[in-house]
């Protein structure tokens, strides 16, 4: 269960703006406003909590499902 990843990519026009990577635990941005945002939203530690959380939440209770 360790390998599990949770990723929450942001898109729009089909660009991938952000992306949170539960491996890596930030938000990284792949554009200029992307950027800019993923600086913002990593500044903020309840928001970087919550998305951790969204593994075991989400990734974990599911495994057994498929």
């Amino acid at each position: 269960l360790k390998d599990i990843q949770f990723i929450r990519s942001y898109c729009y026009n089909k660009l991938e703006l952000i992306r949170f990577d539960s491996n890596v635990g930030k938000y990284v941005g792949y554009t200029e406003l992307g950027v800019k945002n993923a600086e913002t939203w990593n500044k903020d530690p309840s928001q970087i909590a919550g998305m951790k959380a969204q593994r075991e939440g989400y990734c974990l209770n599911n495994v057994g499902i498929d």
